[in-house]
């Protein structure tokens, strides 16, 4: 790939950790025209701030549901992330562009980022653990029918490893003649809620190319697009299965941390420890340090438990059974930390739901995102809806239309008329504790914590005993205790200043 750029478009050899390359510096493709084939939680925000602090690259976000296009045009985004709306409305239609006219756009493209979702299979091999790649196949079959002329194509998505090998596979066999394209990897490490600011100034940018004169080349082509604002000593070139697995891993690690301080609380409210107390002091040690030391009702979002069953999967295919076990025992440890929470609501509130309205504070997988997926809160109410409680729902940034999909069973007939006798959604904390047996505070809402809401007004319209159940560690309990709230906390229990 000829050009005019023999800039440093990788990290030097003696400033990264992985793997030398045998030439640095390298003539490769300026990038003028970027493509990005979906318009969801990565690919949105991703591309809306490479536009953003790219201002010479045209960028083109496309998607097949128009009524998500349409959302990403005008002014209520289709995606709620802290400062994405300023960064989406300062480059809308002069070098960002949102439109479900996909061939156009991938013809223009120099550089093409396949950013579709990858979620786990639910019937055939693998059901429960592989990913279905059929997005990704699909979108690179698309890609080799319709391109003309030479691309870099990115894949984006969370993946298992090799799956790079796969779509080179498809578009060899299935290019046009005269039309050559190479393969990176540049996987994504945000966290919802912080997505701008983790794109603005990222911890690292990985991307994984082959070790071959083309394979550099299109690598230091993306990093020079990265180059516009992110440190040179910070976009690290690996090779491909490196930068794929690296993502794997991560995610697997992170959650690691949140279900190991989680094992640690039901320690703690065994034995009078309190939780917050344990991580503060273990957070201490540098070697360890405080970040994901929180715990909670448990971890959901779209890539935890998604990826560590890819990392089981891929342990089981390599006849790894062992590793298989390892990290299949990280998500378990997840899900028994629901069971656990949603027992201790049971036996405080007289060993039955039945007939009882619970306030469910929080529906969204954690704080300042509107995503949904594989959030506690889903798990939480199935297991109150068996135990024959009414709920009251109650979610700031969470649609309607979202919570009656994630509460209805795929596929079962009328079961959504079933989920709305037992669910109400309400305008507010409120009218959701209004009447109320207990609340149970499943998001780490800021409006959820005791300087923002009146619990002294919730308390007096609660039927009595009142209980509070701090699923998120983010309240006051003696001042709660104090009003007359009967209050259960993850990590904590009632012997905790008792000596007996």
């Amino acid at each position: 790939m000829a050009s005019e750029i023999p800039s440093g478009a990788v990290t030097p050899a003696n400033e990264r950790l992985s793997r030398p390359l045998d030439s640095i510096d390298i003539p490769h493709k300026a990038i003028k025209k970027i493509c990005c084939i979906g318009a969801g939680y990565v690919g949105g925000p991703t591309c809306a701030v490479i536009a953003y602090r790219s201002p010479n690259v045209i960028v083109t976000i496309v998607d097949l549901n128009q009524a998500r296009i349409d959302a990403w045009n005008s002014d209520n985004l289709p995606i709620y992330e802290p400062g994405l709306e300023e960064v989406v409305k300062a480059v809308r239609g002069k070098n960002l562009f949102f439109t479900t006219d996909v061939d156009t756009s991938i013809k223009e493209a120099d550089l093409i980022f396949v950013s579709v979702n990858t979620p786990t299979k639910k019937s055939g091999v693998g059901k429960g653990y592989a990913a279905d790649l059929g997005w990704v196949e699909s979108a690179t079959r698309h890609i080799a029918k319709v391109a003309t002329s030479d691309k870099i194509v990115v894949e984006k998505s969370t993946v298992p490893c090799r799956t790079a090998q796969s779509m080179r596979k498809i578009l060899d066999a299935n290019g046009k003649p005269g039309a050559r394209f190479d393969i990176l990897s540049n996987p994504e490490f945000l966290a919802e809620g912080t997505a701008i600011r983790d794109l603005l100034a990222p911890d690292r940018v990985l991307i994984g190319s082959l070790d071959t004169p083309d394979g550099r080349a299109a690598a230091a082509s993306l990093a020079d697009v990265y180059a516009n604002w992110v440190p040179r000593k910070q976009v690290i070139t690996m090779n491909l299965w490196s930068s794929e697995l690296s993502k794997l891993a991560a995610n697997a690690l992170l959650a690691q941390r949140i279900s190991s301080i989680n094992a640690l609380s039901a320690i703690c409210e065994a034995t009078g420890a309190d939780v917050d107390e344990v991580s503060y002091a273990v957070g201490l040690d540098s070697r360890i340090g405080p970040k994901f030391l929180k715990a909670s009702v448990g971890f959901g979002g779209s890539c935890f438990q998604k990826d560590i069953l890819n990392l089981v999967y891929l342990s089981e295919s390599l006849h790894l059974p062992d590793v298989a076990e390892y990290w299949r025992q990280v998500v378990e440890m997840n899900e028994s930390q629901k069971r656990r929470f949603t027992q201790r609501v049971i036996s405080n509130l007289f060993n039955t739901l039945t007939g009882k309205r619970l306030a469910v504070l929080g529906f969204a997988f954690k704080k300042d995102t509107g995503d949904t997926r594989e959030s506690a809160a889903i798990t939480l109410i199935k297991y109150f809806r068996q135990e024959q409680a009414k709920i009251a729902l109650y979610d700031p940034k969470v649609e309607e239309a979202q919570i009656w999909y994630d509460l209805a069973e795929p596929g079962v007939p009328d079961d959504l008329a079933a989920v709305k006798k037992q669910v109400t959604i309400c305008p507010s904390a409120y009218a959701a504790a209004e009447g109320a047996d207990a609340v149970i505070i499943c998001t780490e809402w800021d409006e959820f914590r005791d300087t923002q809401l009146d619990y002294e007004k919730i308390y007096a319209t609660m039927n009595k005993p009142a209980f509070i159940f701090d699923g998120r560690l983010i309240l006051n309990q003696k001042k709660l205790e104090a009003i007359g709230f009967k209050v259960e906390t993850i990590g904590r229990s009632r012997i905790a200043d008792s000596y007996e």
